[in-house]
């Protein structure tokens, strides 16, 4: 994601927050340009350590989007910070987004689920992948009032309404003011939508439909230690695994290759295939529809 947005963006300054020593460690190795890295013990406050034994990583990780964004705000005096999941790819510039914005204080961005896929009543009508806030008094009120709900009840499963961080975000347009849905269709591609465009390539420049694909939300795709790439169990276009996805694996091969350069021996977040997987992976390598593509 980070090279992604050096080759499109040329003026940011990306917080990335270490959850974890290794993470920390490496990254201040990468001593990367543009990148501030906040450790948890920088970060973490009292509230967020009374609950953070009640909550698993992954839904402490959601517990803390909201108190990350407004950290930045608080402690670096930007006029705005804009949350982006990690696994995101960008491939095109985020400018044409941010610029929706205008006179409004947030932006949020919709799953835009393919009939198919239609999970707006367990995850949300909006998607935590690319979210921005300024720091001005509508953006601090949504974003105080997001962490206080977050620490109260985060969580991956559904209840009264909820699920994790993401459908606090359900009725924003209409609790608060100063929310912009954005528009551009380049923005939030992802696997459970991607059936519904047209992808095409003109020179560079990737197209959804006749729009440019901004950025892609690489939902569910996973590494695996013998080298397979799972793309998950989304019905994904042969134009995307093309396009979309294939470039995606070289990068992520090129950022290992860096990342080792600083520590041999890294292999955070790859899977391992074991032997009496036989099964399974003929299952997988099948290209059924609806089922999980598997790339080597």
């Amino acid at each position: 994601m980070y090279e992604s947005l050096k080759i499109h963006c040329k003026d940011f300054q990306l917080f990335v927050f270490a959850f974890d020593d290794k993470t920390f460690e490496v990254l201040k190795k990468l001593n990367l340009s543009d990148v501030t890295v906040i450790s948890l013990n920088e970060f973490e406050d009292e509230e967020l350590l009374k609950v953070k034994p009640t909550r698993s990583k992954g839904e402490y990780c959601w517990t803390c989007t909201s108190s990350a964004i407004l950290y930045v705000l608080e402690n670096y005096k930007v006029e705005s910070c804009t949350y982006l999941d990690a696994d995101i790819y960008f491939f095109s510039s985020p400018k044409v987004l941010l610029d929706e914005l205008h006179d409004d204080s947030v932006l949020i961005t919709e799953h835009r689920y393919s009939p198919k896929y239609d999970q707006t009543k367990t995850s949300g009508k909006y998607c935590v992948q690319l979210i921005t806030f300024k720091n001005d008094e509508r953006g601090l009120k949504v974003l105080r009032w997001w962490r206080k709900s977050c620490i109260n009840w985060c969580y991956a499963r559904c209840e009264d309404g909820k699920f994790g961080d993401q459908k606090y975000l359900d009725d924003w347009p209409t609790r608060f003011e100063g929310i912009h849905i954005l528009k551009h269709l380049g923005g939030g591609v992802a696997p459970w939508n991607v059936q519904q465009y047209r992808i095409t390539k003109e020179g560079n420049t990737l197209k959804v439909n006749r729009n440019d694909l901004v950025f892609y939300h690489y939902h569910f795709f996973k590494c695996y230690t013998n080298g397979e790439y799972d793309l998950g169990m989304y019905d994904i276009p042969e134009e995307a695994i093309t396009f979309i996805y294939r470039p995606y694996i070289k990068a992520l091969a090129d950022a290992k290759r860096r990342v080792r350069e600083v520590d041999k021996n890294f292999d955070y977040g790859e899977i391992k295939k074991y032997k009496d997987w036989t099964y399974p992976l003929r299952f997988l390598n099948r290209r059924l529809r609806g089922y999980y593509h598997v790339i080597r």
